[in-house]
């Protein structure tokens, strides 16, 4: 993506002039809406929440299964491990805030308007705004009141000025279509998906139930260019011609002996991949990801360990169909936000 050298705002989701974080920076209920990862960011009847334990496997299932075991499986030398690094914060009363764009921005795929920064937030990895590691540096804000849900790549708030990479914002309002933001374009994930509703957190599983799919991650040298639905967009992919596409999606087999797994958080997490399955988001080599347990109720330790689900193999999971794959062109065209 190209860089812009201009500050962005629009003022439709309202603006403000300079970097001053909000309040509820607890990460509390913004007008009584839970932004804690419970996967109620949309209605009901959106993708994310179909039980699909009834499909039937796509009929080239058990091809792309022997493409990504001859591959190597998942990333991190084959281990299914879990990262809980991602955060949601709830916006509260906190305005939107102008960014200057990065190389990482780029339009039609990228959404110019601006984003609260609730006070004592944080990015992915890092304990304030700052993304002094240079990680993916995510920064995901839920505005219930609103009906927004606003997730950048690469955000970076340093010296009192707030640099962003691509900003996806969602409307919560509807069910997003199978056609997201719109075909060939991104978002704050490479598959063009939301994030927030594909994330599993401590509360649901201490509660023993995920109720929706989960978001997936493989190695780009295992994955197939071009993409299927509900994905929009994938990257520049090397795997062979049987490997699965961007967006693909799994389903975890339904006699999987789920009592052989360590934990009653495993065991959890399982369910939900028979029941909802999970989808590829994104390149890299930790296969799932989970949200940070810094604002939720309940806590990963002692719950869910990051290795508690590594005896998942490959073979253990099934492709379910989602219909023609599109090739990648790039070439985004965006459906508009409503107002």
């Amino acid at each position: 993506m190209r860089a812009f050298l201009l500050i962005v705002c629009l003022g439709v989701v309202g603006c403000s002039g300079s970097v001053d974080p909000g309040q509820n920076g607890d990460g509390g209920d913004d007008d009584g809406a839970n932004p804690r990862g419970s996967g109620a960011y949309f209605p009901a009847g959106s993708w994310f929440y179909d039980d699909v334990s009834a499909v039937t496997p796509a009929a080239n299932s058990a091809a792309v299964i022997r493409s990504l075991r001859a591959a190597g499986g998942w990333g991190n030398g084959d281990k299914m491990q879990i990262d809980f690094g991602i955060e949601v914060l709830a916006a509260g009363d906190a305005e939107p805030q102008t960014f200057e764009p990065t190389d990482d921005f780029g339009l039609p795929d990228c959404d110019p308007v601006g984003v609260p920064l609730p006070a004592g937030g944080n990015v992915e990895g890092e304990p304030g705004y700052e993304c002094s590691g240079d990680g993916d540096c995510h920064l995901i804000v839920f505005a219930a009141a609103k009906h927004r849900l606003y997730e950048m790549w690469r955000a970076n708030v340093t010296g009192g000025t707030f640099f962003g990479g691509c900003l996806a914002v969602w409307d919560t309002s509807k069910a997003p279509p199978r056609t997201g933001r719109g075909v060939q374009c991104t978002s704050a994930d490479a598959a063009g998906f939301p994030i927030a509703p594909l994330l599993f957190t401590a509360d649901e599983v201490a509660a023993g139930e995920i109720k929706h799919a989960i978001r997936f991650i493989l190695p780009n040298d295992r994955v197939r260019r071009g993409f299927v639905p509900p994905a929009t967009h994938g990257s520049s992919t090397t795997g062979d011609s049987e490997a699965p596409y961007y967006g693909v999606h799994l389903r975890l087999r339904a006699d999987y002996p789920l009592a052989s797994l360590p934990s009653d958080g495993a065991r959890t997490v399982a369910r939900a991949m028979q029941t909802y399955g999970m989808y590829h988001a994104d390149g890299g080599n930790i296969a799932l990801t989970a949200q940070s347990d810094q604002r939720t109720t309940a806590k990963w330790d002692g719950l869910l360990g990051p290795r508690d689900l590594a005896a998942l193999k490959v073979e253990d999971f099934q492709v379910i169909g989602h219909g023609e794959h599109t090739e990648l062109t790039f070439d985004c065209t965006r459906t508009p936000l409503s107002q």
